[in-house]
């Protein structure tokens, strides 16, 4: 081979090479890289989920402190609701316990919301959730923390003042159940017989008023006050 077709070659081989070393690719723990809802400002939940087996140390003292409402409980005389909720049993974040997701949420509406301490639009969006839940006729707003980090959800609630009552989804049953897109926050609307409806598209709610027209967008102008 003449030296000038060898050097051609060569070139030719460690140019392919840098390519390919360059090549943008999906990491083996988050999955493909995010492009995510931007006109929203959703994120992708592959990209912060992590594990926490079991309650973690310190988990009573940080309760303590975030100081969540209770979560619900069944309503004696109340037919479990049927549908995607139904059998669903989650841990309360805020208290030790388990929530019969099926039965405490029977014959009354409400707001599920799935978030988690690493997502940041999560952040801007609890605030806004928590000053709706206080409001006169507001349905009762219960939160899903779905990133498997009690401690960090409960710091975070602290932090920003937010008392509603939230549950862990550790296993991703619920968000199995509802067939949830893997993006963070995400809001679903509940009605009093079970029905649940994912808010679409998926947003960021920044207020109050945001909420409440998406409440009344998939229960009625009459589920609020």
């Amino acid at each position: 081979m003449k030296p000038a077709l060898r050097w051609v070659l060569v070139t030719v081989v460690l140019a392919f090479a840098l390519v390919v070393a360059l090549w943008p690719q999906a990491s083996p723990t988050t999955g493909p890289a995010s492009t995510g809802p931007a006109s929203t400002g959703a994120t992708q939940l592959g990209q912060s989920v992590q594990s926490a087996a079991g309650s973690p140390p310190g988990i009573d003292q940080l309760r303590s402190r975030a100081a969540l409402r209770p979560c619900p409980a069944a309503h004696p005389g109340l037919t479990p609701v049927r549908g995607p909720l139904s059998g669903l049993v989650l841990p309360c974040l805020g208290q030790p316990g388990m929530v019969d997701m099926g039965t405490a949420l029977a014959g009354r509406p409400a707001l599920l919301n799935l978030w988690g301490p690493l997502c940041q639009p999560c952040a801007q969006e609890l605030p806004a959730l928590a000053a709706y839940a206080t409001e006169p006729g507001a349905v009762p707003v219960l939160g899903v923390e779905v990133q498997r980090l009690p401690e960090g959800a409960l710091d975070l609630l602290a932090a920003l003042n937010v008392h509603y009552p939230s549950v862990s989804d550790p296993d991703g049953r619920l968000r199995a159940a509802l067939s949830a897109p893997p993006v963070l926050p995400l809001s679903y609307v509940v009605s009093a017989d079970g029905r649940v409806n994912q808010v679409n598209p998926p947003e960021v709610l920044r207020n109050p008023e945001q909420v409440r027209a998406v409440v009344a967008r998939y229960l009625g102008p009459g589920s609020v006050g």
